[in-house]
């Protein structure tokens, strides 16, 4: 049988279209979790709505650094990662025209999404109840720190990524003794984590409204997200570990190493993965040294024994090298990269997974995450710039209400919508 062209499979994937074509979104949100998690959704095919504040817009978009939109308002990091392929209405939702507004828009959606405080929506009158009373049939989709259950001691109290994270026992895991946990902000576990749970919770109401016609509320926390995702925390202490500790914690080696250019990681946790260590890094007698007998006493022994022999070992290789020469003998090993690694990475590159966003102010493309989720019948892309505050107010209240341009205009005078 003869093998199909890229070209003929890509014409195939784009003819089957996306799974979720069709599925709309109405999403008042801020900042990532929430943004990252319907960003995800467009990149798998919905058509996604933001909601924002007219005049000021998400709170991510105040974020560091920023940069200068096409309509000269600045707009921040934390905006410009997590909403390629949305469109954007403004709305003020404190005042009364504009609650009558996302009201009327909720019929024309299947999902609608917030992820502010505990009982934000609901003072306004827009919480799961009232949404579901306007039409049972939608979805809605909340992301939290600590849920919609008033009976956490938690419920009203703000989270940022590192607030769940932290609880949830990442930081204690690693600290060491008598130092301040490690809080470590990179790409927001808290956030992204969150959204992927979100996005699990939303397809399976869609296929539970496919069976029932009913919509309900997904409730995701971002501490209940950190807990599933730390989960060695306490299933470890249950059987009677107590923490982890640098170097495999009595489980082996879990430990970076030096190369000539930065780091790589290996981790070597049974008996036969220790043998081929041994046996790459030219140290068989490790197999007959009594300091080495036990997985306890890799860890023990990590920094005496074990990381002047594969520190000498790789003084001459690269990082890349020194992870390709485990690896491809059976020993689990990567380099610890940096951004400008993963640029040059030809698994990034074949696996589409940054995308170049051109800068509206010019010089270099942004790069922003690609969609993690490969589909054999599903074509990638093609993936919209990030939209500018309210770019989309005008097209979507006449396409979807039938308002003409003297209701609209004066909404914008009254300062309902965007100017």
């Amino acid at each position: 049988m003869r093998m199909k062209t890229d070209e003929v499979k890509h014409a195939e994937r784009e003819h089957w279209g996306k799974p979720l074509d069709g599925i709309r979104v109405l999403a008042a949100e801020q900042m990532q979790a929430l943004p990252y998690a319907t960003q995800l959704m467009a990149h798998l095919g919905a058509d996604v709505v933001k909601v924002e504040h007219p005049e000021h817009g998400e709170s991510g978009r105040g974020a560091n650094p920023k940069l200068v939109d096409t309509d000269g308002r600045e707009v921040g990091a934390t905006y410009l990662r997590n909403n390629l392929g949305k469109k954007s209405i403004g709305i003020d939702l404190k005042s009364d025209a504009g609650r009558e507004l996302f009201l009327d828009l909720v019929p024309h959606f299947d999902i609608v999404a917030e992820n502010f405080r505990p009982g934000t929506m609901g003072r306004l009158g827009l919480g799961y109840d009232e949404i579901s009373k306007q039409d049972p049939s939608v979805i809605y989709l909340s992301v939290s720190g600590f849920g919609h259950d008033p009976e956490t001691p938690y419920y009203d109290w703000p989270a940022y990524a590192p607030i769940p994270e932290a609880m949830a026992g990442f930081y204690e895991a690693i600290r060491k003794s008598d130092e301040a946990p490690p809080v470590l902000v990179a790409g927001a576990l808290g956030d992204i984590g969150s959204a992927m749970f979100a996005v699990i919770g939303t397809l399976a109401a869609l296929r539970h409204r496919e069976r029932t016609g009913l919509g309900q509320q997904v409730d995701i926390c971002m501490y209940d997200s950190m807990i599933a995702m730390a989960d060695m925390v306490p299933f470890m202490a249950s059987m009677g570990v107590p923490s982890f500790q640098q170097g495999g914690g009595g489980y082996g080696i879990i430990a970076g190493f030096k190369a000539s250019d930065g780091y790589f990681i290996i981790e070597v946790i049974r008996e036969h993965q220790f043998e081929k260590l041994a046996e790459i890094v030219g140290r068989q007698d490790w197999l007959k040294d009594e300091r080495l007998a036990t997985r306890a006493s890799w860890s023990e022994q990590l920094e005496t024994l074990i990381r002047p022999a594969i520190e000498t070992w790789a003084r001459d290789m690269t990082k890349l090298e020194a992870a390709h020469a485990l690896a491809s003998n059976g020993v689990a090993a990567g380099p610890s990269n940096t951004a400008d690694d993963l640029r040059r990475d030809p698994h990034v590159e074949t696996r589409n997974m940054l995308i170049e966003v051109p800068r509206p102010d010019g010089g270099d493309p942004l790069l922003v995450v690609g969609n993690p989720v490969k589909l054999s019948k599903v074509a990638e892309g093609p993936v919209r710039r990030f939209p500018s505050l309210g770019h989309d107010t005008d097209e979507l209240l006449r396409q979807l209400l039938d308002l003409d341009d003297t209701a609209i205009a004066e909404l914008r005078q009254a300062g309902v919508v965007c100017r």
